[in-house]
């Protein structure tokens, strides 16, 4: 054959698949970090998150509706990724820092978990300063479910979040599903609706607490029936 009779044609061909599978890697690795391939998602109707069952986490549970948790005075909610991820908790402190001002507002801040793993939520209890309640069926992950699988490990942006959340001295584990994109909301009593919904559209895109804030002194406290005039 030719080609044995000359190495240079060998070698070529060698180099010319190895340049495409370098081509067709970085092309991967770039379309990996656009947001082409990412799940959108469905904003969250008032009327879904009020019909959500949630569970309290003491030995005997309460189960209740979670419009419980904001119809009167609203509320803050972050809907937990995972209690042991590190950049979950760093968000959770994130948000605890702004409790005294969302105390002053009177506007309590809350957190649903997707599951009860050993001791992971009473672990994330000191990086969250609110009530932590169960979301069994996952609805406050929803209406359309989103998931980030091994993609999240090619992106850069995940990356830099590993990054800043180590330098920032958090840490975590691997226990419990954390694949399940999560969110935080801001609703307002009432029928007042929703105020701010944000959504992680990967692996420690956490909101903005400016934002969390601002939606909250948007909030209209609701005044009791036998109080009005």
């Amino acid at each position: 054959m030719s080609f044995l009779q000359d190495p240079s044609v060998f070698t070529m061909g060698m180099w010319s698949i190895g340049a495409g599978a370098l081509g067709a890697a970085a092309l991967a690795l770039f379309l990996a970090n656009t947001d082409m391939f990412l799940s959108k998602p469905k904003k969250a109707a008032l009327e879904y998150l009020e019909d959500i069952d949630l569970k309290t986490l003491e030995k005997e549970p309460r189960t209740f509706k979670a419009k419980e948790l904001w119809e009167k005075s609203g509320a803050v909610i972050m809907a937990v990724r995972r209690p042991g991820c590190f950049l979950c908790r760093e968000e959770a402190m994130d948000l605890s820092s702004l409790k005294p001002k969302l105390d002053d507002l009177g506007v309590p801040l809350y957190a649903v978990v997707k599951e009860k793993v050993g001791t992971e939520v009473k672990d994330f209890q000191p990086y969250f300063k609110g009530d932590i309640f169960l979301d069994e069926k996952k609805k406050f992950y929803g209406p359309q479910r989103r998931k980030m699988m091994f993609m999240g490990f090619v992106r850069l942006g995940v990356w830099y979040n590993f990054f800043r959340a180590w330098n920032g001295g958090f840490s975590g584990n691997l226990e419990g599903e954390g694949f399940i994109l999560g969110g935080v909301f801001v609703v307002g009593p009432g029928k007042q609706g929703i105020l701010l919904e944000h959504r992680e559209k990967e692996f420690g895109d956490k909101v903005n607490p400016l934002s969390v804030l601002e939606a909250a002194k948007k909030i209209k406290a609701q005044v009791p029936a036998s109080e009005k005039k």
